[in-house]
């Protein structure tokens, strides 16, 4: 079967979201800062979503252990993990402009990456980079928009998992406790529950909900 018309997958996602959703969403560039089990799951709802750019960062490769709970496949096994999903991406929006990065974000370089994105969401699995990517835009890029994850290890009940406004422009989702060196690990279903409340606040601050 022939990939649908751009103007086919449109008109499905205005039936779903409403007309001036949609043409909010298309107008919107996102960045996702890592692009493991928060990431990957992220980028792929917003592409869903009809998301018109989505810029994916990180400089790592596929591993084994990623298959648990990042949408990567075993055949994609030592791939850069900005290519890997730019291709599931592709497959899923193939009128979603995607911008990959195959590297590693640090103090001098989150205002030139970042720049053309309107929304940056923190998708880091360690504590130091997590800090270092906040800190960054809220000294540096304090007009973007910065949605973060803390806290979606182990088995504790879901709805824990929470969305909250720290800033004006800072969003924060997870449950702020939990830590994967508490002895149980990332769990998929429950890192995919802090990546859908993260994707849901994107999309919330486009349509201008941002009372959460």
């Amino acid at each position: 079967m022939s990939v649908p018309s751009r103007e086919e997958m449109y008109r499905v996602l205005e039936e779903r979201h409403g007309t001036e959703l949609q043409k909010k969403l298309a107008a919107s560039s996102v960045a996702v800062c890592g692009l493991g089990g928060l990431g990957s799951n992220i980028a792929i709802a917003l592409a869903r979503a009809g998301i018109g750019r989505l810029h994916i960062i990180d400089f790592d490769c596929v591993d084994i252990s990623n298959l648990n709970r990042q949408q990567y496949f075993p055949d994609q096994l030592g791939i850069p993990k900005s290519r890997a999903l730019g291709d599931t991406l592709r497959r899923i929006a193939p009128y979603c402009e995607i911008v990959s990065d195959d590297t590693m974000l640090n103090e001098s370089n989150i205002p030139k990456l970042l720049v053309d994105d309107d929304i940056i969401v923190e998708a880091f699995d360690k504590a130091d980079q997590k800090a270092m990517l906040v800190n960054g835009v809220l000294e540096k890029m304090p007009f973007k928009y910065l949605v973060s994850g803390s806290g979606m290890a182990g088995l504790a009940p879901s709805n824990m998992i929470i969305t909250k406004k720290v800033t004006k422009r800072f969003y924060l989702c997870g449950d702020g406790v939990s830590d994967v060196d508490d002895g149980m690990g990332l769990v998929a279903s429950r890192v995919l529950i802090c990546a859908g409340h993260q994707a849901h606040a994107v999309i919330r601050i486009i349509a201008g909900e941002y009372d959460i």
